[in-house]
């Protein structure tokens, strides 16, 4: 079993450089299902949630082949089947856009209910369902998966979403791409890997306009080619790591970013207490002094994103004050307060709300994480922590965060990954 041991209290000095946007490539090798024609993607993440994605693409019978560590090339023509293995799609949620991609290419698709981080009930896909009925499938969802088909294909047609919803968005924009008539989707999600899906499939000749904004218009193309895409900084790994040094102090150049992206995190970082100066593809990010208490509400782009709510609320945990954070976004994403709490912080949780005492320092300790940005926030409370904390179910992590132990290393921490053997009841239960 592996573990991550980090011993704290020490300052971060260097540079690290941003990988892809985890998000937009589990969006975007699902896309690649669309294209009539190879296509290159470059800038992918490695980390486990687009291993599985790629995993899913070869089981239904597309080409991939990894060019480097991350560039690949995909070619879809030779896909078999409609139905996406159980097991892969188990284990990431954004398995949810073969969905639209199959549904939009081949006009049935068979995918169970997706895996990932559990938030509880707080996740459905009516929205999506939604969408694939106003294009004209029928959705069906037995014994935990769902089927799709639109036997006479699909059609252009209005959405309107209940709930802004980043997930609908994209696979509604996926099905509707070679879908014949006009798809106008409103109250859409803006986040900037939306924009980066309708982007690449715009390069490979689809005709998606209003990205970035609540409405989005889908005039369906009868096929898209191949080409070439590069995928955009990870906007939340880059505020991952300028919420580290804010907590653990030093001066980091995080590169490879886009700054605008960042607005609404460096917004809460400075009003703690962080110097950053912006450049064009970087942000260099220092903290000498107090760290000051701050509310914070969570709201979809260009609000602060819920995504990074663990990360800066334990941060929070040694400023000065009390702060409020609500996550009006999703419920359960407080499940990682009982592992602060075993560190020493002082924090209270009502419904959505979270109230947080500034405490003096947090002390290491055997901790977990639960969910991949709870999993960050983690290693964020070892890195300001006095003492040693040894954090298991590491593989959250995995899921979003390219060598994040590497990186850190790099830029000063104490932080490896160790083996450590299986307790004895899981080695007997296997």
């Amino acid at each position: 079993m592996k573990k991550i041991m980090i011993s704290g209290g020490k300052p971060l000095f260097g540079e690290v450089t941003i990988s892809g946007a985890k998000n937009a490539a589990v969006a975007i090798i699902p896309a690649a299902i669309l294209v009539n024609g190879p296509c290159r993607i470059e800038n992918i993440p490695k980390v486990s949630d687009t291993t599985v994605q790629l995993e899913i693409l070869r089981e239904l019978g597309a080409k991939v082949k990894l060019v480097d560590d991350t560039t690949v090339e995909v070619d879809c023509r030779t896909l078999i089947n409609q139905r996406a293995p159980y097991a892969l799609t188990q284990k990431v949620r954004a398995s949810y856009y073969y969905l639209g991609a199959l549904l939009g290419r081949y006009h049935q698709a068979e995918v169970a209910m997706p895996g990932g981080c559990n938030f509880g009930s707080v996740r459905p896909i009516d929205q999506h369902v939604k969408g694939f009925e106003a294009l004209g499938a029928q959705i069906d969802i037995r014994n935990g998966i769902i089927y799709a088909k639109a036997a006479g294909g699909l059609s252009g047609a209005g959405v309107y979403l209940d709930v802004v919803s980043v997930g609908a968005t994209i696979n509604i924009m996926l099905a509707a791409t070679l879908a014949p008539g006009l798809t106008v989707v409103e109250n859409a999600a803006k986040e900037p890997h939306i924009v980066d899906v309708a982007n690449f499939l715009n390069s490979m000749g689809a005709d998606i306009m209003g990205a970035g904004t609540d409405v989005i218009k889908v005039r369906g193309v009868e096929s898209l080619y191949g080409g070439t895409y590069s995928i955009i900084p990870d906007q939340i790994e880059a505020g991952t790591y300028m919420a580290a040094v804010t907590g653990a102090g030093g001066s980091l150049m995080v590169k490879n970013v886009i700054p605008k992206h960042l607005d609404c995190i460096t917004a809460k970082l400075e009003e703690m207490g962080a110097v950053i100066e912006e450049f064009d593809d970087a942000v260099l990010v220092s903290r000498h002094g107090p760290l000051n208490k701050v509310n914070i509400k969570t709201l979809p782009y260009p609000g602060f994103p819920t995504d990074m709510q663990p990360q800066i609320s334990t941060v929070l945990c040694l400023a000065q004050g009390t702060s409020i954070i609500t996550d009006s976004v999703w419920d359960n994403r407080y499940r990682y307060v009982d592992e602060l709490r075993r560190m020493g912080a002082q924090i209270q949780v009502d419904g959505k709300v979270g109230i947080i005492e500034g405490v003096g320092c947090l002390t290491g300790a055997p901790i977990r994480a639960c969910d991949l940005r709870a999993g960050a926030a983690m290693v964020i409370a070892g890195l300001i922590a006095h003492g040693v904390t040894e954090i298991e179910e590491v593989y959250h992590i995995e899921r979003g965060y390219e060598a994040i132990v590497e990186k850190l290393s790099r830029v000063g921490a104490d932080i490896r990954y160790v083996e450590v053997p299986e307790p004895e009841s899981v080695t007997k239960a296997q």
